[in-house]
């Protein structure tokens, strides 16, 4: 039965500690019920939900002349990666970002840190979150190796062994906002959750819905609990086919929504018996938040799958206008390397002349004559990345990428009504 567990902390007699956070005293840890065998009553309004929220995302990937969200891939996961790492504190270009992606596979240099970081965070949550999403069964050492591969410089891997809590002090948990249950019990709860993400007893949303609130509840680790809760809501949508990919940004229009979000697992923590009216309503509570923001969330990759083919609608303009000022025929080959790097740009809108090469499988005069072409049709603009490197920059990506990442920061999702709630990236780097 869940509820509320009454616990003591000793005062520490550790120096380095200061005196006034030495204290001793009760506080209430919780301890959920497990998902599996839990009774769930779904109200028909709530089941109605569930599955407009189910066509919305579906028809994200299957609306005609849509990118969909597989082509949105890259995009979309470096738009949640910055926005992670400015709310975080850190603030790094999306185009020294996405030199830094580069960099991981092409000897450049001249980004920051910073970028390096969030580079590498990109990579790490599409790589490990997709194994995961294809891996026959999910077990404990998968979802311990997502956290260590996302966090690789934490001190602490594995299930925690000591309690931690939310807010309010670093060295006692007697005024924190939330207490997870006590080490002990986190084993068999994680132990739990991994046999219910294998199942498919619920719909994909609100079985994605409980594994986030399950997996925050518990809060298994000392730190980054967060970032592997995010990456489990798109590995259980992409298990069940819901999305081809790790991208529909539902954690980006939670973070917007923070009060929602906090109420929405606030309400999930109820006190009592799982068949009772005030569990259900609990429960109830924050289903209806992780759904309503997941319509918001197939909206918005919606629009900037819009844009993006916008986009690209523009390119192919440019360059026919281009040509035919050469004397060419309108449209570069289906096959040509114009066309094929076009179709790229999107989640590459930097490259060099070895990454064209490298992504196209192409020659060297042939990947040259390519960058030529989108360069003066004005698709690309030249910048130098080193000594002896010349980039290339779709600069427009980057536009749409902030403009995507400004509406997303707005509690009505358009900054001409509201602007920005948490911070966002400048408008573009110089």
């Amino acid at each position: 039965m869940a509820g509320w567990r009454d616990e003591h902390w000793p005062a520490s007699d550790l120096t380095m500690i200061p005196q006034r956070e030495r204290r001793s005293g009760h506080y209430r840890a919780y301890v959920p019920d497990p998902l599996g065998g839990r009774p769930l009553r779904v109200d028909p309004a709530l089941a109605d939900l569930a599955s407009d929220a189910e066509k919305a995302v579906r028809s994200v990937a299957t609306e005609p002349g849509a990118t969909g969200l597989e082509g949105l891939s890259r995009f979309l996961l470096r738009s949640e990666a910055i926005a992670s790492s400015l709310i975080e504190g850190v603030a790094p270009g999306a185009q020294q970002v996405a030199l830094a992606e580069l960099a991981q596979v092409e000897d450049l240099h001249g980004f920051s840190e910073q970028a390096r970081l969030v580079a590498n965070n990109i990579t790490v949550l599409g790589d490990a979150a997709g194994r995961l999403a294809h891996a026959e069964h999910v077990t404990l050492p998968d979802i311990d190796a997502l956290h260590r591969a996302l966090l690789p410089d934490e001190k602490h891997h594995g299930i925690r062994r000591v309690q931690n809590w939310i807010g309010r002090s670093s060295y006692h948990p007697l005024d924190a906002a939330f207490v997870p249950p006590p080490p002990d019990l986190a084993p068999p709860m994680i132990d739990d959750l991994v046999q219910y993400m294998n199942g498919s007893i619920h719909a994909p949303l609100i079985q994605a819905a409980l594994v986030h609130a399950q997996f925050e509840t518990i809060h298994p680790f000392t730190d980054g609990n967060g970032r592997v809760g995010r990456a489990l809501i798109h590995t259980v949508l992409t298990r069940r086919g819901l999305t081809s990919e790790s991208v529909l940004p539902i954690s980006l229009v939670l973070a917007t929504l923070s009060d929602h979000y906090i109420g929405g697992l606030t309400s999930y923590r109820y006190d009592g018996p799982a068949d009772t009216d005030a569990a259900h309503r609990g429960v109830d509570g924050w289903l209806r938040v992780f759904l309503e923001a997941s319509i918001v969330a197939a909206e918005q990759a919606r629009l900037v799958s819009t844009d993006v083919l916008q986009l690209t609608y523009e390119w192919d303009a440019r360059v026919r206008s281009s040509r035919s000022d050469r004397g060419l025929r309108g449209a570069p080959r289906a096959d040509s390397v114009s066309a094929r790097l076009l179709a790229r740009l999107p989640e590459a809108p930097v490259v060099t002349l070895s990454t064209v090469q490298r992504i196209l499988d192409v020659s060297d005069v042939a990947a040259r004559a390519g960058l030529d072409e989108l360069t003066a049709a004005g698709v690309l603009t030249r910048k130098k990345l080193g000594a002896n490197i010349v980039g290339f920059v779709a600069k427009e990506v980057f536009d749409v990428l902030g403009h995507a990442e400004r509406q997303l920061a707005s509690t009505q999702f358009d900054t001409r009504a509201i602007p920005p709630s948490r911070p966002v990236p400048a408008r573009r780097d110089s």
